[in-house]
Parts: C-alpha cells; structure tokens; sequence
C-alpha cells in the first residue's frame, strides 16, 4: 500500500488495522512535503515536531486497543489564514510574518479534537487577495502538474498540497473562489459552504460577509468527511446559524435519477476556453445519461457579480485591516518616523504589499463621504438582485453546474502586473460568494497542455450534502 496515495478512508481503515503506525504514515507525508516545498513553494511552515509528537498519541491510543475517530491520525494541511495556536500564523504577509497566536481557530481546535496530525501551515496570496498565489510575502506556490504555471489563489498552497501528496487533506477559505479556483487548477475537489456554514472564529477576516472556511480533498467523500467535523453554530461567530449539520457522507452514494440540473447560458458564454467549455458540458453529459434532467438557464445578473465584488470586497478589507498598525497587531516598521501619522505610513507601506494597498484604496475610496451612495450603496442593491436571481433559478432546478475558472491555469508572471485581468478569473466564482451559496469543485478533464480542468456543482443555501452526492456520482463514473 502507498501511503502516500491514500485517501482518508483507507487511510483510516489502515491504521484501525495496523497495516502502518501513525508515526509512519506521519513521516511519509512530512517527507513528501519536504520534497514537495523544495519544488513548489507550497508550505510557509512545515510543524514536523508537532505532528510528529501527535502522531505518537495516536499510536500510543491503537496499540492499547481504544477506538479512533475517522480522521484520528490524519495529516492535514492548514492555510496560513487560520490561527494555530504556538505556530506562525502569518497571512501570507510580511506585516504579520512574527505573528504567532495563543489559541486555535474554531475550526483547526474542532479538527484537532477530531485528531488531525498537522504537517504544516500552507502558502496563499497575502491576507487572502489574489487569484494566483503570487502575492505571497514568502512567494509565489507553484503548480504541481507544471511549475512553470500558477497555482490558483488564494488557497494555492492548500491546493498544491493536497495534489503533491504532502497531506492528505487541508484547509482553506473561499471568499470569492478562493478554494474552487486553486483546486481546479491543481486537479482536487474544493468545497465552498453555505455562508455561516462553518464558523470563521479565528480565520484572519478578509472580506467579512462573503467569507467562507472549507475542505480540499482527494475525493468527494473526504470533503464531506471533514465537512462533517467542522461544520455548525459556534458562539464565538454568530454568522453561524444553528441549522442542524446532516451526516455528510450518509446519503452520498445515492443515485441522481431525476435529478434537475441547470447550465447557466452565462457561464459558457465567448468568454470561456472552449476547452473549458468542451471537458464541463461532457461531465454534464455523463450525469444526464445516469438519469438527470439538464436545462440552459438564464443568470443575467452574472455580468455585475465581478464589479459588485470589487466594490463590497475592498470595502470590508480596509474596515479589516484598519487593526494592523503594528501596536495592536503587526510587525514594527525599520523607521518609526517622528509622529504617529509617520508611524503608520512607515509599517503599513512596508508591510503591506501592493495588492493590499491597491485595494485598500479601492475601499476606502466607496466608503467615502461623497461616493458611500454612489458606490457600495449601489453594489449592496445589486447583491440582492444577484440573490434573487439565484434563487429564482434553484426554485426550477436542483443544482447549477458550470464551469469553475473561464480558463485552465496561466502561466507565473502572465496576469500579475494587470489587475484587471486577473480580478476576471473570478469571474464565475464570485457570484456565488454574493449570493452566500454553497459549491463543489470537481476535476472534469485536462487541457491540451495537460493542465487541470475544473468544474463547480452550486446548489441552494445548505444544500452541501446534495451537491456532495452529485459530485461523488460523477468521480464514480470518471475514477
């Protein structure tokens, strides 16, 4: 057995049956993320003496004969977004690159009760902004299946990790496709929650009403394993609703027949890679033949979603990041200067890189006086109709299935001196942030240069377990 090929699941069933100890299975996966960070810059920290040290908990726990937890024992990888205790919690920033928080976000404490082994902390754009991962303080990650090309962002790192082996799942977050993209473009399943899914508490806030926290796997069935030990209300964020969280993984071998599916006509449009478009209506097609009905649906509001996000995005990343002045968090600048106002100038213009200064601009700039009603405002009066727009569509159909990048992955250096070009690659994600939905990316097919295709499965507001069992349908049909 390769213990670097496993998924969860069998993983999990080889430790309960004592093919391999913990500490072994550990240490492959330390070993290959060594090897793997040397190539694609995928981890800012590796925490080979934590995870080795739980590891032996684990073992210790199976050799006296008690029962372990189907994710006891199983190395993860966390985005560098989220607070773990004692280790580097540094956004990908240089401001925060001493940053090292006294407890767990919500969701890494759940997971750690839960038994995870983490191997380390994972590469992202700085504080979550880009699509690429090349706004990383600590540099650009690099795609597994090509090194010469982008990763996806912000989860890049996350992403990487989980197609290299180094893990066998990871965290990452989603604010306006930043864990579909990555995962499109490094060939995994990325799961985006409903909003309020899965609590945000010690998640580095960047855009808080569009944030969202969730897995990257190898495979559908261990999204929902995992979903299923993070997901629910936490009194610590009271976005969280308290919806009851279903067993995930019960139903997810469940046929689809009947099932409706709409194809939003937007979403395959002139603007999307023929290839693209050619590897998600083939998908479709193998779902159709399983027994579920397709329709092409209208979204027209899908042509405001990228400018609304720009506007309401930047707005709340400035209100955001207002804290980071390096007295209450942040990393002292060379020169204080002679005045507070010099102090501030002097730690935010270093540690801050360009992206985030371009769009604290952008948001402080609609939140002005003057431009507040002009601006965001308006974007706030759009996001509704995006709303009702979705939700008039998934009244008529179960699920919406398209493609989740309007391009396989580009190349490092092709869009990172145009902004706008590279804010385009949200183009099909970012709705769904808007619109607080839920949605799955799948690996559907390879490009000519054999570079990941992806498509994403969005269903209605707490609909996870649904779009789970459309995309595991689909991976048992393609392998």
């Amino acid at each position: 057995m390769e213990l670097n090929d496993l998924t969860i699941e069998r993983a999990h069933q080889g430790l309960k049956e004592k093919k391999f100890s913990c500490t072994e299975l550990t240490k492959c996966y330390l070993q290959q993320a060594s090897k793997s960070n040397e190539k694609f810059n995928i981890f800012i920290t590796v925490t080979e003496e934590e995870a080795l040290k739980k590891a032996e908990e684990i073992d210790d726990k199976i050799e006296k004969g008690e029962e372990i937890g189907i994710l006891e024992g199983i190395p993860c990888a966390v985005k560098d977004l989220f607070n773990t205790k004692g280790v580097l919690s540094s956004s990908g920033s240089k401001i925060l690159s001493n940053f090292v928080p006294p407890y767990d976000a919500t969701s890494v404490r759940k997971l750690k009760e839960a038994g995870m082994v983490m191997i380390g902390k994972a590469n992202l754009d700085e504080f979550a902004c880009g699509a690429s991962n090349e706004y990383s303080f600590f540099g650009a990650a690099k795609n597994p299946h090509n090194d010469k090309y982008v990763t996806g962002g912000s989860s890049g790192g996350s992403a990487a990790a989980v197609a290299t082996n180094s893990c066998l799942y990871a965290l990452g977050t989603d604010t306006g496709g930043s864990i579909r993209q990555p995962a499109s473009f490094c060939g995994v399943t990325g799961l985006k929650v409903t909003y309020g899914r899965v609590s945000r508490s010690g998640v580095t806030s960047m855009a808080s009403s569009l944030d969202t926290i969730g897995p990257l796997t190898k495979n559908v069935r261990d999204a929902a394993i995992v979903l299923k030990h993070m997901a629910g209300k936490d009194i610590l964020d009271s976005t969280t609703p308290d919806v009851p969280v279903p067993n995930y993984i019960q139903d997810i071998d469940k046929d689809i027949k009947g099932l409706k599916i709409g194809m939003p006509k937007e979403y395959f449009d002139k603007n999307i890679d023929d290839e693209v478009k050619n590897s998600v209506s083939s998908a479709v097609k193998m779902l159709e033949k399983e027994g579920a009905t397709v329709k092409e649906v209208d979204l027209p509001t899908t042509e405001y979603a990228v400018a609304v996000y720009y506007i309401v995005m930047p707005a709340e990343l400035s209100a955001n990041l207002a804290r980071y002045d390096a007295i209450r968090y942040g990393k002292k600048p060379d020169e204080e200067g002679e005045s507070l106002t010099d102090y501030y100038f002097n730690s935010r213009g270093e540690g801050f890189g360009d992206e985030i200064k371009r769009r604290i601009m952008i948001g402080t700039y609609v939140l002005s006086a003057g431009y507040y009603d002009a601006y965001y405002k308006k974007a706030q009066k759009v996001r509704t109709l995006i709303v009702n727009d979705f939700k008039r569509i998934l009244d008529e159909v179960d699920v919406l299935i398209g493609p989740t990048s309007p391009f396989p992955p580009f190349k490092i250096g092709e869009k990172k001196d145009d902004p706008l070009q590279m804010y385009l690659a949200d183009i099909l994600t970012v709705p769904i942030n808007i619109a607080g939905l839920p949605s799955l990316n799948v690996p559907c097919g390879f490009s000519n240069d054999n570079l990941p295709i992806g498509m994403q499965i969005i269903g209605p507001q707490f609909s996870e377990e649904l779009i789970l069992r459309v995309g595991n349908n689909y991976e048992k049909l393609t392998k």
